[in-house]
């Protein structure tokens, strides 16, 4: 890199606060104040920095976002999914950042999936909502909601031109094409519809941008005479609304990260009281989906990985075991359906699903024939079908869609997400690549999978880079999945792997339980121990390994960077939560509370306090050499503050100045970054030119 250019120098305002007998000061809690010019000031200027830093990467990056652009398909259309009497579906225009939401009637006879030539419009298309109108004017565009009524006459959606996740919500008449007057302001995530389509269900959030109640909203009628129908006064839960696919309910979901309670209100009876499937009891984690004549309850209750049991809908009481609970297989969700059940498990850290015909011992699960692959079910909103449709990828397989027969057990591939031709113009081809499966072993002894894709021929002598991607937190489980953008690090040389670290959910309950809490630093050194692995094994080197995280990954970036610099030649952080202990003792601060069941309570519990401040990055910044780091966050991201990277990064300069560190800030976008799908293949290609350029392959 450039050394012409001297970073923006972050004053020192020294800020102290004392808890359980112990004082930090904090020279750059200033930074929070987002309404201050001087901190627009900094940002703006730490961008300038960064943009100076890598001005001589603009080539490359200009190469990296065309051949993203030249292997998408641009031009594009969505397999349309059946919906009562219409196909609905997402069209891509080339040159356009955003999809059109569009839908076209069921003709006499059709039961498959209409189809078009090269993406473009179907006959007799409806265009519902054209997210490039929409964006207009606006540097930030996203859709909250996007939800049509049981009878297909009116579509709620809500938009956000921020990136703060605050929608407003709106109907639009879909025999008309008017908006009607209803319009409600700081809605959040999740709608339902009444049976007859007279009422609207929808979230908002408190103070602390914590979903606490659910709305009943009356078609034609003002906001300001909407009704609450559910509150959520304690602070650790959150609440969501959701219609069942058979139409029947209203489901309203409470949850906190270890406890649950499920309240319904029958869909035909929008103005009943809701009533509580089973009280909440802390610890116990329960879904609902309804079937038939019963209520399908998924749980943990005694079942670590899971159980499915059912309750009678008309009085929900004891729970019927339906399926007992496995260790080592963890059932994460159910879909009813008519005359089937199909469960979304995983096991020996993969994916999968298994089918119970209702009426039938005969349950099976489906196969699929890669080593390594994700697999989940797709749109699937008709009750009553014979076929679900799936989604499946691998690390080298493109996203693909298939239908499933419920009955005959086959499966038909509509579409695999189209891969052009790249630079050199030969078509991709899957068999240029290979994935593998690998372990490491952390330093308690514990096996570590690691996934990994490369090109076939990369060397395993330690002079191929890799990049090392991590997450570790809330049970989220990196499953492999394709990116078209990787492909053009993997044609560099690269290696590309996944750690699947504790505090995720890849082999299961326990493995979530291991890294969090006061277990949580089993997260970092097992990112440490599969680094060193992969430079033991002879896939890299250390000083031509990346590490990459995002958000709780971010947070995972911060902590290996101060317990293992020299395993890395440089680490990307995108939003991270490098600040942990500051925010987690601030119950004002969004979702803190809620958060204090995966991090601890560090503002009553002094060992937690202890634990937190031992391994929270911001606060363990020491002299030592650490590689290079690229951190970018957005200033209206409400999940993480942008606050804690530009603190980290300014105490990284002062404690540790011989480092390399940058900044990039979005100043118009929220925690997932830059809305439009060419801004975000200009973010990605920002990125792994940075990436590229630390591992020698600029």
């Amino acid at each position: 890199m450039t050394t012409e250019t001297a970073p923006p120098a972050a004053k020192r305002v020294p800020s102290e606060r004392t808890h359980h007998g112990d004082t930090v000061v904090d020279e750059y809690a200033w930074l929070a104040a987002k309404d201050d010019p001087e901190t627009i000031a900094y940002l703006t200027a730490e961008n300038e920095y960064t943009d100076a830093r890598t001005a001589h990467l603009a080539d490359l990056r200009a190469d990296l976002f065309e051949e993203t652009r030249r292997r998408t398909q641009e031009t594009d259309l969505s397999v349309p999914t059946r919906k009562g009497g219409h196909w609905y579906y997402t069209r891509t225009v080339e040159g356009q950042q955003y999809g059109v939401q569009c839908r076209r009637a069921v003709r006499d006879g059709e039961t498959d999936p209409p189809v078009s030539a090269d993406g473009a419009p179907l006959d007799g298309e409806e265009v519902l909502l054209d997210g490039n109108l929409l964006a207009e004017g606006h540097d930030f565009f996203s859709l909250g909601a996007f939800d049509v009524s049981p009878d297909g006459r009116w579509l709620a959606y809500s938009t956000d031109f921020s990136g703060d996740e605050r929608f407003t919500l709106r109907v639009k008449d879909l025999t008309t094409g008017e908006l009607l007057p209803d319009e409600v302001p700081d809605t959040f995530y999740g709608t339902a519809w009444s049976a007859d389509a007279s009422v609207l269900f929808y979230v908002t959030v408190d103070d602390a941008w914590r979903p606490n109640r659910v709305w009943r909203h009356t078609i034609g009628s003002a906001a300001a005479d909407d009704a609450v129908v559910h509150q959520e006064d304690d602070e650790r839960f959150w609440v969501g609304v959701e219609l069942t696919r058979s139409e029947k309910f209203i489901l309203i979901d409470v949850h906190s990260k270890v406890t649950s309670e499920v309240l319904v209100i029958p869909a035909s009876n929008p103005t009943g009281a809701p009533a509580v499937i089973a009280p909440r009891r802390q610890g116990v984690e329960y879904t609902v989906e309804h079937h038939g004549h019963r209520f399908l309850i998924l749980h943990n209750d005694g079942a670590e990985d899971f159980a499915l049991a059912f309750t009678s809908a008309d009085v929900p009481g004891d729970w019927v075991p339906l399926i007992e609970h496995t260790p080592g297989t963890r059932l994460e969700a159910v879909d009813a359906f008519a005359n089937h059940l199909v469960v979304s498990l995983r096991t020996d850290g993969l994916t999968g699903l298994r089918v119970l015909p209702v009426g039938s011992d005969d349950g099976y699960d489906i196969d699929f024939p890669e080593p390594l692959y994700s697999v989940g079910l797709d749109a699937n909103p008709e009750y009553r079908t014979g076929q679900v449709r799936l989604r499946y990828s691998s690390l080298i397989t493109p996203d693909s869609v298939y239908d499933y027969d419920l009955v005959t057990r086959q499966m038909v591939l509509l579409k695999q997400k189209p891969v052009l031709p790249g630079p050199d113009g030969r078509p991709y081809d899957p068999a240029e690549y290979e994935q593998h499966r690998d372990w490491a072993l952390a330093d308690d002894g514990t096996r570590v999978p690691i996934s990994l894709v490369c090109r076939v021929g990369t060397p395993r002598d330690g002079s191929a880079p890799c990049e090392l991607y991590g997450y570790g937190s809330y049970e989220a489980s990196m499953d492999p999945w394709f990116s078209v953008a990787r492909l053009s690090l993997l044609d560099r040389g690269v290696v590309f792997a996944v750690a699947h670290i504790r505090g995720g959910g890849e082999l299961g309950r326990r493995w979530y339980d291991q890294g969090k809490l006061l277990a949580k630093k089993n997260t970092f050194t097992d990112f440490v121990a599969c680094a060193r692995h992969l430079v033991k094994a002879g896939w890299t080197a250390s000083d031509r390994l990346v590490a990459r995280g995002a958000s709780a990954g971010g947070l995972l970036m911060g902590a290996v960077a101060n317990l293992a610099p020299d395993a890395f030649t440089g680490i990307v952080a995108q939003v991270p939560f490098v600040d942990a202990l500051t925010s987690i003792l601030d119950p004002s601060l969004p979702l803190t509370v809620t958060e204090w069941e995966e991090w601890g309570n560090p503002l009553d519990d002094p060992e937690v306090y202890a634990y937190m401040k031992s391994y929270t990055p911001y606060e363990n910044v020491a002299a030592v050499d650490y590689p290079a780091i690229l951190a970018v966050t957005s200033l209206n991201d409400t999940r993480v503050l942008y606050s804690e990277p530009a603190k980290w990064i300014a105490r990284l300069r002062a404690v540790a100045p011989s480092g390399d560190y940058l900044l990039k800030t979005e100043m118009g976008a929220g925690h997932g970054g830059p809305s439009g799908r060419y801004d975000s293949w200009r973010e990605e290609a920002f990125i792994n030119a940075w990436i590229l350029d630390r591992i020698g392959r600029a």
